[in-house]
């Protein structure tokens, strides 16, 4: 039952990815997967039951790669000292994963997929997709780099530009992934920006001593 359950959720997801939520529907799921419909209800209610897995899937699992990499799972507001504690190599270790997640994983590269099909026609999906891809990260990055500043472990700055500085070239290269298919060379550009921002804006050992 269990294994049927996530067939059902992968082909929805894969057809969402594709042909954009509105225009997949129940039926087109349960043929696609060689069910009835149904089969397919009684393991999901309709169709808005099947997303609404999809989304609570994709809480779950960026929750637990944040938290594999020591980083913050929530927001600033619910666990402050988890943002003021994140270590810079966290915060690399975490960006390099993110890219290889969103890229590589078969969940995440086909979520991301749908939500940008439907961030133009959907306003859930267009707020879903600044959540999870664009302002999210970017806001999540600002409250870690302000905490940063202010134990003195990068130099003073606006928390907000850094962040954007920070978080752009990853958006970047994960669209051009899209495009060509190409993973390592992205990826190494990646890390070296990663080390070459968290150079430019560390504090050094001396400037501490000042």
């Amino acid at each position: 039952m269990t294994d049927t359950k996530e067939n059902i959720l992968m082909t929805a997801l894969h057809l969402f990815a594709r042909d954009g939520y509105e225009a997949v529907s129940v039926r087109t799921i349960a043929e696609e997967l060689g069910m009835t419909k149904g089969a397919l209800y009684r393991h999901y209610k309709n169709k808005r039951d099947i997303f609404d897995s999809i989304v609570e899937r994709m809480i779950q699992v960026d929750a637990q790669r944040a938290n594999d990499c020591q980083m913050p799972v929530e927001k600033y507001d619910a666990m402050p000292d988890s943002y003021e504690n994140t270590s810079l190599e966290s915060i690399q270790k975490f960006t390099m994963e993110q890219f290889k997640f969103w890229t590589e994983d078969d969940f995440a590269s086909h979520f991301r997929k749908m939500l940008s099909l439907e961030q133009y026609r959907n306003a859930e999906m267009a707020e879903l997709y600044s959540q999870c891809i664009v302002a999210g990260p970017v806001d999540y990055m600002e409250d870690l780099f302000r905490e940063l500043i202010k134990k003195g472990i990068l130099r003073a700055g606006n928390p907000r530009q850094l962040a954007v500085e920070f978080f752009a070239p990853l958006f970047l290269l994960i669209n051009m992934f899209d495009q060509t298919g190409e993973n390592e060379e992205y990826a190494e550009i990646l890390s070296n920006h990663t080390k070459q921002f968290m150079q430019s804006h560390a504090i050094a050992p001396k400037e501490e001593e000042r």
